[in-house]
């Protein structure tokens, strides 16, 4: 049985299920579970620096006292200056999200590369290597607008247009 497919909007910034008829799409199993790795807030390590100064930690509370907590720290980069500096640590927040898959046995294991495309854009590939010798590659390329900025308090929530993402799934 597959799982619910999460795709990505790039337009609006956030992933989601997808309808096929009157039913929610399955499959592309591999490539939601690296979205959900990624894009889901874990919990900020206790030596972490919050950006935001507010002091919250993040992360799914069902995490707590877990080995293998979900989602990624990418999120802790968010007022950061475009440097290389970050382009490594998100190159290693990556691959610390994206552990478990290789734990789990789902992939042989992970080429991750980020680089800084202009000022204003990192951009990572993650190219998954499956147990049976086929690859998965998927390119992200966030715009990193402002990110070093401090964000006016919004009057209500609204999505973080400071951080855009585009995602393509490669050949």
């Amino acid at each position: 049985m597959s799982d619910i497919s999460t795709v990505w909007n790039p337009a609006q910034g956030y992933g989601d299920f997808s309808i096929a008829g009157t039913q929610l799409q399955s499959g592309n199993d591999l490539q939601t579970a690296i979205f959900i790795s990624l894009f889901s807030d874990r919990m900020a390590n206790p030596d972490d620096v919050i950006p935001d100064g507010a002091g919250d930690p993040r992360g799914w509370w069902g995490d707590l006292g877990q080995d293998f907590p979900i989602g990624s720290r990418l999120w802790l980069l968010d007022r950061s200056k475009l440097t290389q500096s970050v382009a490594n640590q998100a190159r290693d927040y990556i691959q610390e999200a994206l552990q478990w898959l290789i734990d789990d046995e789902v992939v042989a294991s992970f080429d991750i590369t980020t680089q800084i495309i202009n000022s204003i854009t990192l951009g990572a590939q993650i190219v998954a290597h499956k147990q049976d010798g086929t690859t998965v590659a998927i390119k992200f390329s966030w715009a990193w607008k402002n990110m070093n900025q401090p964000a006016p308090a919004p009057a209500a929530p609204q999505l973080d247009t400071n951080f855009i993402l585009d995602v393509s799934i490669l050949p």
